[in-house]
């Protein structure tokens, strides 16, 4: 079975929560210690053998071009100064092995429109989808998109990244119920998008990742748009479950939803005290103002 080349990145929406620090600047460029989120999301994928990059768009997302675009300037000036050490950081931004393709998603019609978009580059191959807003740190272990790739190798099947989530929030997530096959694999038997705690039919929700059959896009072009006008991707899904394998992947792995404010800082504050250069340092500042921090919260 042929291995997955491509990955989709939905890079179109406002970035809302994140106004005013989003209004010129798109929301997958707010950095982690010092990386933006996106090249995370890039790295993920390139980690998993995947060779092409297709980044659906929209207005003022020119940065995120120009971060995977090369930068002869500052190449010339770092090399110049003899900066060997950053010089190096830039040219892995994006290996040589590794194209990028932008396609402009003209109006914001949901994740399922934005998958949909990027048919004409996907065609006939399974492709991965990668949200940004969903950073999933997995230590020493293989990422998240290589693990479910492993899956689809396996099995033909599309994949999507699960996680358990508190039975108050199903109603942010899609949720699955699944069944266990023979080989200890999880069968998805229905998807739901946001469903109400009481009728959520488990608390297995679909973070970030899918790994998707060309399949999709038949439903994707079938489904009808649901509130807003949108085009819902957990529509889509729940119809291809009708026709074909859909596996659910508890994956290894710590998930942010840097999406939200508090997200975002926990990722923050967890990945640089892992950071090989910042983290001991960092770890002695927080220790140094967690009485005063604790007291201040206090009174």
């Amino acid at each position: 079975m042929a291995s997955i080349r491509k990955a989709v990145f939905p890079v179109a929406g406002l970035g809302t929560r994140f106004l005013p620090a989003t209004k010129a600047s798109p929301k997958e460029m707010l950095p982690i210690v010092d990386k933006p989120l996106i090249q995370y999301a890039a790295e993920e994928a390139e980690d998993a053998g995947i060779t092409q990059l297709v980044f659906i768009t929209g207005r003022s997302k020119r940065s995120i071009e120009d971060h995977f675009d090369k930068a002869y300037e500052l190449e010339s000036e770092l090399e110049r100064a003899g900066k060997t050490k950053l010089l190096n950081i830039i040219h892995r931004i994006l290996p040589e092995s590794t194209s990028c393709i932008y396609l402009r998603q003209a109006v914001a019609l949901g994740l399922g429109h934005a998958v949909l978009c990027a048919k004409p580059v996907v065609g006939d191959e399974a492709f991965a989808v990668i949200l940004a807003d969903d950073l999933i740190d997995t230590g020493n272990e293989s990422g998240v998109v290589e693990q479910m790739a492993a899956v689809y190798e396996r099995t033909g099947a599309s994949v999507l990244s699960v996680v358990e989530v508190p039975r108050e929030e199903t109603n942010k997530y899609g949720i699955v119920e699944t069944e266990r096959q023979a080989d200890g694999s999880l069968r998805v038997t229905s998807i739901v998008e946001k469903p109400h705690p009481s009728v959520a039919p488990s608390t297995l929700a679909v973070v970030g990742r899918y790994l998707l059959t060309p399949g999709i896009f038949t439903e994707l072009e079938r489904v009808q748009p649901g509130a807003g006008g949108e085009i819902q991707l957990t529509d889509a899904i729940s119809e291809l479950l009708k026709h074909e394998l859909v596996i659910a992947h508890p994956f290894i792995g710590k998930r942010y939803d840097c999406g939200s404010k508090i997200g975002y800082l926990q990722a923050t504050v967890e990945l640089a005290l892992a950071h090989p250069d910042l983290g001991p340092e960092f770890a002695a500042y927080l220790r140094s103002i967690a009485h005063e921090y604790g007291y201040r919260q206090l009174t």
